[in-house]
């Protein structure tokens, strides 16, 4: 994570003399967009039932990753990001893989491109709102970054990958206060993840006999 969600006519295939039936090169400049044309993307987007479905397995998952014993709690954070990763749409899903892969690759200006594409498309996918965040976090632009952050939690308030990278970039900016209440937070939701309960300690030693 870092550690945390995801278009116009498609493009005709380049005759480039490759046999029929070859899979696209990925990084080819016809790949550089998002397939065009959302309108026939929309059936594969999830059924109000589905959506359901999915707060309801979200449910269970975040109640298994809050148990503070045993070892079920690492299936469920696997689970709840995979369900995170997944806007509804198959065009929509390539831009998130291809920011990610671009961030994977230390290529954070690729990144914060297809990013923002997919948010433009998906703006109610907190998946692609938490990946361009730390996009922008990689690049050095915290500002953008927290407001990508704020996003994502007003879409999917339980997503701990976005408190705690805001409780990160609270503390580098010396707001010890918020910083605290971002990292207790995520916490609360999930209690195993190591190095916001060492922030959490860090901090508490640091104001101690404040009121933070």
């Amino acid at each position: 994570m870092a550690q945390q969600l995801s278009p116009p006519d498609a493009p005709q295939p380049k005759d480039d003399g490759a046999p029929p039936g070859t899979a696209p090169d990925p990084d080819s400049p016809e790949m550089a967009e998002p397939p065009t044309g959302l309108e026939p993307a929309e059936p594969d987007l999830p059924t109000a039932d589905a959506r359901l479905q999915e707060r309801e397995d979200l449910d269970l998952l975040f109640a298994e990753l809050a148990q503070p014993d045993g070892e079920t709690w690492a299936r469920a954070e696997t689970d709840i990001l995979r369900i995170w990763s997944r806007s509804g749409s198959a065009a929509l899903d390539l831009l998130y893989k291809r920011g990610e892969a671009a961030l994977d690759a230390g290529d954070t200006e690729a990144a914060i491109g297809h990013l923002t594409a997919l948010t433009d498309h998906a703006p109610d996918f907190a998946g692609g709102w938490y990946l361009r965040g730390v996009a922008f976090y990689l690049e050095g632009q915290v500002g953008p970054s927290i407001s990508d952050m704020a996003r994502t939690l007003t879409l999917e308030p339980r997503h701990f990958g976005a408190l705690t990278q805001l409780g990160a970039m609270f503390e580098e900016l010396g707001d010890d206060k918020r910083a605290l209440e971002a990292y207790r937070a995520s916490l609360k939701i999930h209690p195993h993840q190591e190095d916001a309960a060492d922030a959490v300690e860090r901090l508490e030693d640091k104001t101690k006999g404040t009121d933070a």
